[in-house]
């Protein structure tokens, strides 16, 4: 069956009004919630790394066992409507759900703004062959993998 997405929904509904297939066409495919994070407990900042969770596929962006990732991964977060408004603050500064929350519009380079499902990839927006998978990098050396102005 084909996906029912109305047409700039993002601007015309709130996020708790939104289908699950809008609701997933949101996602850029970036992949960089997928990216192993370090959180200063003290401050609050958030540092990206290049390590992807183990599910990460690396050359599309997206996680290659989506529908179970949760039961993969235990500590995957599942961002939902109801769990955004906890989890945003770690997200990029790019992300739309993020951005939605926060009251802003999609990047000019969002493939629900182009058109182009590609076009995260082509603005160089994501993290498509950029990543260091989980299994190889010792958690002891995570802070060697930090990635400056990736937020």
């Amino acid at each position: 069956m084909a996906k029912r997405i109305r047409k700039k929904f993002w601007k015309t509904q709130p996020i708790s009004a939104l289908t699950s297939d809008e609701w997933e066409a949101l996602c850029d495919g970036c992949g960089k919630c997928c990216l192993l994070k370090l959180e200063d407990f003290d401050t609050g900042a958030v540092e990206y790394t290049n390590i992807a969770c183990r599910l990460l596929d690396e050359g599309t962006c997206r996680c290659s066992q989506y529908e179970i990732r949760k039961q993969l991964v235990p500590s995957c977060v599942v961002i939902t409507p109801d769990t955004l408004s906890d989890v945003a603050y770690w997200m990029p500064t790019t992300c739309a759900y993020r951005r939605l929350h926060e009251g802003k519009d999609l990047p000019d380079w969002h493939p629900l703004v182009t058109g182009n499902p590609r076009s995260t990839h082509e603005a160089g927006m994501s993290m498509i062959n950029r990543t260091v998978p989980e299994f190889e990098v010792e958690e002891d050396e995570y802070e060697d993998y930090i990635v400056e102005g990736l937020q």
